[in-house]
């Protein structure tokens, strides 16, 4: 049978069908705050209910905008929360890769005030820094790790080479790269995290465009594909709808 859920480094026991919060944002571009804040609440509270326990957004998600209302709608759930950090969008359209350790441990500072938690349980390096050795932002987030204010640490749009070389200065509890069932170019990096102990999460797992809204997969299909996939899959479906949070979430009727 499937495995319903899957333990990320550190005893993090998540349901394997999680949540994206890129879209509480507002659009296009995925810039400002989510204009129906209230709505956004009680979906992520809707999610939490039906069984979601992964929630996972990011800095430049705003930017800053979709950690708060995650924090906000999420503070009194018993639920595993991560982030991203090393990107920037200052504008609508524009991003900025900035991975060093300063920028780093100062976004992971505002995150804990974002997110309403004395500690983030998964940070992840949103992309590396062409400017900035894979090491010293490693580094930067096990020192955060080191005194308590992340658990894990995560890798985001990586190769196979850059994640060895992640391993090499730190444990690493996930790997986000765009993965579904028309875009596998991740396949055998599906395979890699999983002979490691390493969580996989697709971004993308609907085909839809990061900077424009609709799913280019059947959505139910499409997620219980990547259920199937690989054990150590945990899949993230975004959504500003309650509705199609519950036909998501009934995915696993087809896995």
């Amino acid at each position: 049978m499937t495995n319903r859920t899957y333990e990320i480094a550190g005893g993090l026991t998540v349901n394997r069908l999680g949540y994206g919060a890129m879209r509480l944002t507002d659009q296009p571009s995925n810039f400002g705050p989510y204009p129906e804040w209230e709505q956004g609440l009680a979906l992520l509270r809707r999610a939490a209910d039906l069984g979601v326990n992964f929630f996972d957004s990011a800095w430049a998600y705003g930017p800053e905008f979709a950690d708060r209302i995650v924090g906000e709608g999420l503070e009194s759930r018993q639920v595993v929360l991560a982030t991203k950090g090393g990107v920037d969008k200052p504008e609508p359209g524009r991003i900025v890769v900035d991975g060093r350790r300063d920028t780093l441990l100062r976004q992971v500072d505002r995150a804990l005030v974002n997110l309403r938690r004395d500690r983030i349980d998964l940070f992840q390096l949103h992309r590396v820094d062409p400017q900035t050795p894979i090491e010293t932002s490693i580094a930067a987030l096990a020192e955060a790790q080191a005194d308590g204010r992340i658990g894990q640490i995560g890798v985001s749009n990586v190769s196979r080479a850059q994640l060895d070389r992640a391993l090499s200065v730190a444990p690493i509890a996930s790997v986000q790269n765009r993965f579904n069932m028309d875009e596998a170019d991740a396949d055998g990096l599906v395979d890699y995290t999983a002979s490691k102990g390493i969580a996989f999460i697709p971004y993308g797992p609907l085909g839809a465009h990061p900077m424009r809204q609709g799913a280019k997969l059947a959505p139910q299909q499409a997620l219980a594909w990547l259920l199937k996939r690989s054990p150590n899959i945990v899949v993230i479906p975004g959504t500003t709808s309650i509705q199609h949070l519950e036909e998501n979430w009934a995915a696993w009727d087809l896995v």
